[in-house]
């Protein structure tokens, strides 16, 4: 991956990051790694475990970020947020996979949260 894009990335997850405090989220942690995938944002969202997936992009050329997640994309962020359940002992806690997408087509980004984007997928 190459510079830019590692930095564009790493901008819109924190950008991500702040609109979701300013929604009243309290982030736990950011890119979380396990052997089967990454995390974007762990976050709470008063007593709900929030799993984050930021997509951004530069154009609408490839259509809105939000239907970039396929069914696949899910079964292995389910995995991961159910490594991170397993590995801080809250497998019993309410949980959601929300998506923040963002498109810098022009001025300002276009900034959407979608909240409960997908079930949990491990099949």
């Amino acid at each position: 991956m190459s510079d830019d894009r590692r930095r564009f990335g790493q901008d819109s997850e924190a950008l991500a990051a702040e609109l979701l405090r300013q929604k009243g989220y309290e982030i736990v942690t950011q890119n979380w790694r396990t052997g089967t995938g990454e995390i974007d944002i762990i976050a709470r969202d008063r007593e709900t475990l929030v799993f984050v997936e930021v997509k951004a992009r530069r154009t609408r050329t490839f259509g809105n970020p939000k239907y970039a997640i396929s069914h696949k994309k899910q079964q292995k962020l389910s995995l991961t947020a159910l490594g991170y359940l397993k590995t801080t002992s809250q497998l019993g806690s309410k949980a959601r996979f929300d998506v923040v997408t963002l498109v810098f087509a022009g001025g300002s980004p276009e900034i959407e949260i979608v909240r409960n984007a997908f079930e949990f997928s491990c099949m």
